[in-house]
């Protein structure tokens, strides 16, 4: 069998494949075998009809015809896989020549995946957040913990965010006391997010014997509010001493204590920014792809978030119209939500591929079988049966395709210049060091989770 591969316009190609008398007997003679089984000739015991019997029935032609039938899906499917053509939509197969006798050849006309070209791909300019542990940020922490066991004391000044403030308030709406919003001596903690956030916004800058009118929505519609301040108290922390670090925590020392503070703050904020170094990379290499991708690899990837979508809400055992009354949305607004998702995440496919094409990234062997190994362990199968089962459903090729996706993005982000808010640059290959000796850490104690970026888009080369 010979293949031949043609580029026609857009992401069409047309596959031109001829099949050699002798394959193309062979496929006939395969279809008398089975039309032996298949038929029930009188006479003769269902599978034991003699091969002239059926020619005679049948006809030459006919079976001929047949064979092609059921084999030029098999002679498409070797084309592709032999002349390695991506396809992503059903091709449309043309008989061309050999219908009747000698060789039989066809075309097939299908659309493969776009092959993009990347400029910027080596140097993207990523931004992250600090994952430096400042003096400040210790104190702050430490603060909040001493706000734990603060106490109050009454001033003579006006209150400020931070402040509990003891006041009289009461609502009206049209003249009339609103239901349930009359209070007396009633505390509110400024800046703590409050029921009603009106009273953060206006009690600042006042003092007791103060009255303060302002207007709020409340109960659905607006309302009038007039608070009395009667007293202004502030926070008073307990000192940074060692007996209150042995009261407040499992330290005996403040030393121990900020020392926690810092490493546990250090191992967050290392997370953060590598998520965020992941998730900004991707991002900055979705916007290197101008070119809107295939609707019908879109169509595939809508179709396979919303069998995830659907796989989660039954393991849940939420019915679909009890999630779309939760959420206040149509089966057709959640769909157009999943489609504004699947346009990028194709995008990041594409631009996964053209950067393994770009920098020729294949995969070993080895590579390939410490990959499996690590999706059988996630899934919580032993690694062989699992190598075995993904041979048997010929999934290899899209595992390698996989691999070699998140190959090429650990080049990417590798080879990203990143730098915090601040425009101070990052080091982040210590950012990934240290984010890993934290997961580590934490899988040592059975309480560790690993943070990998998903590939997107159809599988497949």
């Amino acid at each position: 069998m010979k293949a031949e591969v043609a580029e026609l316009d857009g992401n069409r190609v047309r596959i031109s494949v001829e099949v050699d008398q002798a394959e193309v007997d062979q496929a006939i003679d395969e279809t008398f075998v089975r039309l032996a089984r298949e038929l029930a000739v009188p006479g003769f015991r269902k599978g034991k009809v003699p091969r002239k019997v059926i020619e005679a029935r049948v006809g030459r032609p006919a079976a001929r015809l047949d064979a092609i039938e059921h084999h030029v899906p098999y002679w498409y499917a070797r084309a592709v896989n032999d002349r390695s053509v991506d396809v992503i939509t059903e091709p449309e197969i043309e008989l061309t020549g050999g219908q009747d006798d000698g060789a039989l050849s066809f075309d097939a006309l299908v659309e493969v995946r776009p092959r993009l070209e990347l400029e910027g791909y080596d140097g993207l300019k990523v931004t992250v957040p600090s994952p430096e542990v400042t003096p400040e940020d210790v104190q702050a922490q430490v603060d909040r913990l001493r706000g734990n066991f603060a106490e109050l004391a009454v001033v003579e000044r006006e209150a400020r965010a931070g402040d509990s403030v003891v006041v009289d308030m009461a609502a009206t709406r049209d003249g009339k006391a609103v239901p349930g919003m009359a209070y007396t001596d009633y505390s509110v903690e400024l800046g703590s997010g409050n029921d009603l956030p009106e009273l953060d916004e206006h009690l600042p800058g006042h003092g007791a014997g103060a009255t303060v009118t302002f207007d709020a929505e409340i109960g659905g519609g607006s309302a009038q509010v007039e608070v009395l301040v009667k007293q202004v108290q502030e926070k008073v922390l307990p000192e940074e001493t060692d007996e209150w670090a042995a009261d407040a925590s499992e330290f005996s020392t403040v030393a121990e204590l900020r020392a926690d503070i810092e490493k546990r703050m250090k191992e967050i904020k290392q997370v953060q920014a590598a998520v965020s170094l992941r998730n900004n990379t991707l991002e900055a290499l979705v916007a290197l792809v101008q070119e809107e991708p295939p609707a019908v690899l879109v169509d595939a990837e809508v179709r396979r978030m919303a069998e995830e979508l659907g796989n989660r809400l039954d393991a849940q055992g939420v019915p679909l119209p009890r999630y779309l009354e939760a959420i206040g949305r149509t089966v057709e607004e959640v769909i157009a939500e999943l489609r504004g998702q699947a346009v990028p995440n194709v995008k990041a496919d594409l631009a996964l591929r053209a950067v393994a094409d770009a920098v020729g990234i294949e995969p070993s062997e080895s590579e390939m079988d410490d990959f499996l190994a690590r999706l059988a362990a996630q899934a919580g199968l032993p690694a062989e049966p699992f190598k075995q089962e993904v041979e048997r459903t010929g999934r290899r090729q899209a595992v390698r395709s996989d691999l070699r996706k998140s190959k090429a993005f650990d080049w990417v982000v590798e080879h990203a210049e990143v730098t915090d808010e601040d425009g101070s640059p990052v080091d982040a290959a210590a950012l990934r060091r240290g984010v890993q000796e934290a997961e580590d850490g934490a899988d040592a104690r059975g309480a560790g989770a690993a943070v990998e970026a998903g590939s997107a888009g159809t599988e497949g080369e």
